[in-house]
């Protein structure tokens, strides 16, 4: 792999230190989507919602019982408190 410049350095720096905001954005996107879809779409879903939420840091048996209870409510709720915490 070749050697970044020092610009294209600066670009991949601001995109890890912008990462949580950007997934913040994109569950609030899904939360609204999750309350809409039905069948294989809402589990394509929950399995990209799922891997969001982990790079956020939060707790495998949190988004194992969100999964199971297939509440978009709690979602939302948990999106907010996450939001609380960026």
């Amino acid at each position: 792999m070749a050697e970044l410049s020092r610009y294209q350095q600066s670009i991949v720096k601001r995109y890890y230190e912008n990462l949580d905001t950007k997934l913040l954005q994109r569950l609030g996107e899904q939360v609204t989507d999750l309350y809409l879809a039905e069948g294989k779409k809402r589990e394509k879903l929950w399995s990209s919602i799922g891997g969001a939420l982990e790079k956020l840091g939060v707790p495998k048996s949190r988004i194992d019982h969100l999964q199971s209870t297939d509440d978009a409510r709690k979602l939302a709720d948990l999106v907010n408190e996450l939001h609380g915490k960026a």
